[in-house]
C-alpha cells in the first residue's frame, strides 16, 4: 500500500521557521519526483517545491530563497525546510509524489504563521 504521511506542521511566528517531513512507503521512492504543494482557504492548490529523481529542484517565485526541498532515498523521505515564513504561506502543506502516472498524495499537514 502506498503511503505518504507528512509531519512538523503547526503553528509558528511570522520571520519564523519551520521544517515539514514526508515519510514515502509502497513505492519505488527513488525513482520518483517529490514534491511539496500547499493549498490556502479560498485558493488553488500550488506546486510549493519539486525535486525530481535525479536531484534536480524548482520552487514557486513566492518562495524561492526561503524554502529548501531535500530528499534521502535511503530513508525514504523528502523534507521541506521553510524560512522566513509570512502570514501568507498559511495553509494545508501536501508531499506528492509522480513517475509520469497519477500522482500520490499524503494526507496533508497545518501550517499556521500568525502572531
Amino acid at each position: 500500500q502506498v503511503q505518504l504521511v507528512e509531519s512538523g506542521g503547526g503553528l509558528v511566528q511570522p520571520g519564523g521557521s519551520l521544517g515539514l517531513s514526508c515519510a514515502g512507503s509502497g513505492f519505488i521512492f527513488s525513482i520518483y519526483t517529490m514534491a511539496w504543494y500547499r493549498q490556502a482557504p479560498g485558493k488553488q492548490r500550488e506546486l510549493v517545491a519539486a525535486m525530481t529523481s535525479a536531484g534536480s529542484t524548482n520552487y514557486v517565485d513566492s518562495v524561492k530563497g526561503r524554502f529548501t526541498i531535500t530528499r534521502d532515498n535511503v530513508k525514504k523521505m523528502v523534507y521541506l525546510q521553510m524560512n522566513s515564513l509570512k502570514p501568507e504561506d498559511t495553509a494545508v502543506y501536501y508531499c506528492s509524489a509522480n513517475q509520469r502516472s497519477t500522482p500520490y498524495w499524503g494526507q496533508g499537514t497545518q501550517v499556521t504563521v500568525s502572531s
